[in-house]
């Protein structure tokens, strides 16, 4: 157990276990919601707020968060104005983001640094980072547990939520805060091109596991806690990406998940 000995490995292991609950809790409601890919949309788009936090000077976390609350915004509005057409609004922001990136990027110096941010970095995460991820995961959760029957509601069919008496725009918009805030966290410690799998894959691998909402839940947590835990061992024993090692366990976990469902009903 020397891995536990080291200051940088207990951060990421920290790190590492939150992102791996709250992930989750996000993402079961973005599948329900038929958007999947928004986590690539904002993730892309919080490239860019590094590249803009890099250029002027200051944090690139705080300036990936301000973007992604935009884009975030921005995908949420264009959904109630093409709502049967939702989908384009992933693309588009997608696209904004990537664009900027693309642009601002090439006036920073230090190409280094923002590179990093491809492909993140959980083991070089500071104290003040650490602190930060776990005040937003304190939040997430906070929140998601009050509201989460409305969310319930809203990721199966927002209609009948409205006329159920659920606020549907306020019950969006919070949500919406708490993803971008979600992603552009993790798009500092797991990588800009990996957080949107962490959203996503161990609720799928929850829903090759359990019939109802609550265990799927229940599952996806479950995976992305054994997955994490188990990427960060390997990534110290043999010297590979933890983000990227992470992800590719999730996607292990899935198959399996998959081959056992169709034995079962063999």
């Amino acid at each position: 157990m020397e891995i536990l000995q080291y200051g940088f490995m207990q951060r990421a292991f920290v790190v590492g276990i939150l992102l791996a609950v709250i992930t989750p809790c996000i993402g079961i409601t973005i599948v329900l919601k038929r958007l999947s890919m928004i986590g690539d949309a904002l993730s892309h788009s919080s490239l860019a707020g590094v590249a803009i936090g890099l250029l002027l000077g200051i944090n690139p976390v705080l300036g990936a968060v301000v973007v992604c609350i935009v884009a975030a915004l921005g995908i949420e509005a264009i959904r109630k104005k093409i709502p049967r057409y939702s989908e384009l609004a992933i693309a588009i922001i997608m696209s904004a983001g990537i664009g900027l990136a693309g642009v601002v990027s090439g006036f920073v110096k230090d190409s280094t640094n923002f590179n990093s941010f491809l492909f993140g970095s959980i083991v070089s995460v500071s104290h003040g980072e650490m602190i930060a991820v776990c005040v937003i995961s304190g939040a997430v959760l906070l929140t998601l547990g009050i509201f989460s029957r409305e969310l319930f509601y809203i990721g199966f069919d927002e209609n009948a939520a409205r006329v159920s008496g659920v606020p549907v725009r306020q019950i969006n918009f919070m949500f919406t805060i708490l993803t971008a805030l979600t992603v552009s966290v993790a798009s500092r410690t797991v990588g800009t091109l990996i957080v949107s799998s962490m959203l996503v894959v161990p609720v799928a691998c929850g829903m090759q596991m359990a019939k109802s909402y609550r265990w799927t839940l229940v599952w996806a947590i479950v995976t992305a806690l054994l997955t994490t835990i188990a990427g960060l061992f390997l990534s110290y024993c043999i010297g590979v990406k933890p983000g990227g090692t992470i992800v590719l366990l999730e996607v292990l976990w899935f198959l399996v998940a998959v081959g056992v469902k169709r034995v079962k009903r063999a």
